[in-house]
């Protein structure tokens, strides 16, 4: 029987030229030589999807090299990026016209460089991906992780990518040893997910069945700022992995400390993948509560339990034959609970911060 392929996301680097506000990780950089090698990069197994990401990918000076090895393992490659190394950008994408490329914009220009930290950074991207559609790339779009101070960018963002005809995927703030960070917390719930809201209902009103589907995504994600149990269960380290800039494979860059699977560098796939330590990896993901709600672990549940989401988009676009605004947040009853005041703010905010997990 063939191997099961996997969704694999390849953190090639800790180094990072932003000083994003919701991560730290540029404080924590990996050093060029202890970074994982083309060697251990063809130890992977076959994947359907792999994302290569940071830290920021293109400070790496062998990326194509890293580019050309997984094509030969996975179906579909995306990139993210903040899109700052222009011309590194463009020199890639002509060798591998087919990859995809995310490109992490937080808001409109102002907002934007005040988030990332990175004179130029709005345009610097924009110029990128406008460049990347002239070439005739088709995997091209934008990436937000939606705040308190970008909540408000979130349509016209979105408007902006829809009329490029581009790829728009959204994220909330999180906490986790990969961002370095313990101090992210939405703080006007009620705003910003009244701004995903908005942002549902223009996905819901598209022509667009791909659309449709992420507006499901950021119901999630209103789900998610709200401290509420997921909608999917989670199978990290059960059909997706991340490997980091050491070697080390993990179930997710969720998790509140670094859980370890076990090194490639040292073992080859098949004895990372079955050994005792991956199983205490995957018991821990069974007991987890970090009801985490990121791409990267949800995009295979929608595609596993794919009944739930369809059954969800069936009723929101038929709602959409009679009424406008076929979505309302307060279908959630955690988002009624919290206007009532059945629930408070503080109660909200332990949840939040409370990061617990199970041993």
């Amino acid at each position: 029987m063939a191997a099961k392929k996997l969704n694999g996301t390849v953190i090639v680097t800790y180094r990072c030229n932003a000083h994003c506000s919701m991560c730290s990780r540029y404080k924590v950089p990996s050093r060029p030589e202890d970074e994982i090698s083309i060697e251990t990069i063809k130890k992977l197994p076959k994947m359907y999807f792999t994302n290569i990401t940071g830290g920021e990918p293109f400070i790496r000076s062998d990326l194509k090299d890293i580019v050309r090895e997984l094509y030969k393992k996975s179906e579909r490659i995306v990139i993210s990026t903040n899109g700052f190394f222009t011309e590194r950008i463009i020199d890639l994408c002509k060798e591998f016209p087919k990859v995809g490329i995310r490109i992490s914009i937080e808001g409109l220009e102002k907002t934007n460089n005040e988030i990332r930290g990175l004179e130029d950074g709005f345009n610097r991207g924009y110029t990128t991906l406008k460049q990347l559609r002239k070439m005739g790339m088709k995997d091209v779009g934008f990436g937000m992780t939606v705040q308190d101070e970008n909540a408000c960018d979130l349509v016209p963002l979105y408007r902006i990518s829809n009329e490029l005809d581009m790829e728009f995927a959204t994220a909330s703030l999180h906490n986790s040893f990969y961002f370095v960070e313990t101090k992210n917390i939405i703080h006007d719930r009620p705003m910003v997910a009244k701004n995903f809201e908005n942002l549902i209902n223009e996905l819901l009103r598209s022509g667009s069945p791909k659309k449709w589907f992420r507006a499901y995504f950021n119901h999630g994600l209103i789900n998610y700022i709200y401290s509420q149990k997921r909608l999917l269960p989670c199978n990290m380290s059960f059909d997706t992995f991340f490997i980091d800039p050491y070697g080390d494979v993990m179930p997710c860059n969720g998790t509140k400390d670094k859980e370890v699977m076990g090194n490639l560098n040292a073992q080859t796939w098949d004895e990372l993948w079955n050994s005792s330590e991956a199983e205490v990896v995957r018991k821990k993901v069974r007991g987890c509560s970090r009801n985490c709600w990121m791409i990267g672990s949800v995009s295979p549940a929608m595609h596993k339990y794919i009944w739930k989401p369809a059954w969800w988009v069936v009723w929101h676009k038929f709602k959409a034959l009679f009424v406008k605004q076929p979505y309302s947040m307060f279908e959630n009853k955690i988002c009624r609970d919290y206007r009532d005041g059945v629930v408070d703010k503080r109660e909200l905010d332990a949840c939040s911060t409370c990061d617990k997990q199970v041993e």
